[in-house]
């Protein structure tokens, strides 16, 4: 009990050394449209949007008067009946600030859920191999591998400190929309999983474990 509170505490003390408020080009994108009003999603093909999505993104203050209209722009934007999608990170909608939203497979009734400011604190040596797109990557998909079970830390939309251990495909989607917070793409992923070696557990299932030794 007294590991999880200073954890928490820790993670507290992070955000208010770390959070930063919006930049008047993002207040501004942000207050473009209403709550009805989806953001556009951002693109690799576009070299300014590149820019964006190849940034690291800082953490948000979670009192910010902007972030719940930010935050239903997002889901709009990540729930577009033309390209629907699974989940979605600030940057892609042209926002550097740790702010994702995450469809949880592994709950009942599937929801979405805004997380803000997440953190990947631990991973596994079971690695799980998927196919991964994005809304921000047109017409290309490819296998991932990515660690199977997960401790994430982060603030609900309400600003509570939480931590929890994640497993599955809905690790994956942790994975794929933190990663965009750090400036990574899936493709990244792809390319730097050339280097590595991986040794199956098993012939009959999309898992792994990571080699410790590495080629040079």
């Amino acid at each position: 009990m007294k590991k999880l509170t200073l954890t928490f505490v820790l993670l507290l003390v992070t955000i208010g050394v770390s959070a930063q408020k919006f930049t008047k080009s993002e207040r501004n994108l942000i207050q473009s449209g209403d709550t009805k009003t989806m953001l556009k999603v951002i693109q690799i093909t576009d070299e300014k949007e590149l820019k964006i999505l190849k940034s690291v993104s800082t953490d948000v203050d979670p009192k910010d008067d902007l972030l719940p209209l930010l935050a239903e722009r997002m889901f709009l934007a990540m729930r577009d009946p033309v390209n629907p999608g699974i989940g979605i990170a600030a940057p892609q909608v042209g926002i550097n600030k740790n702010v994702i939203w995450v469809q949880r497979f592994d709950k009942e009734g599937e929801p979405f859920e805004l997380y803000l400011n997440p953190k990947i604190t631990w991973s596994s040596a079971l690695l799980r191999k998927g196919k991964e797109g994005c809304l921000s990557i047109p017409d290309i998909s490819g296998d991932v591998l990515r660690n199977y079970t997960i401790k994430l830390t982060y603030l609900d939309k309400s600003g509570k400190p939480c931590e929890e251990i994640i497993e599955g495909f809905t690790a994956v989607i942790f994975q794929h929309e933190t990663d965009h917070l750090k400036g990574i793409l899936f493709t990244d992923m792809m390319k730097e999983q050339e280097k590595i070696e991986v040794s199956p557990v098993s012939n009959e299932i999309n898992l792994f474990l990571e080699k410790r030794l590495r080629r040079q």
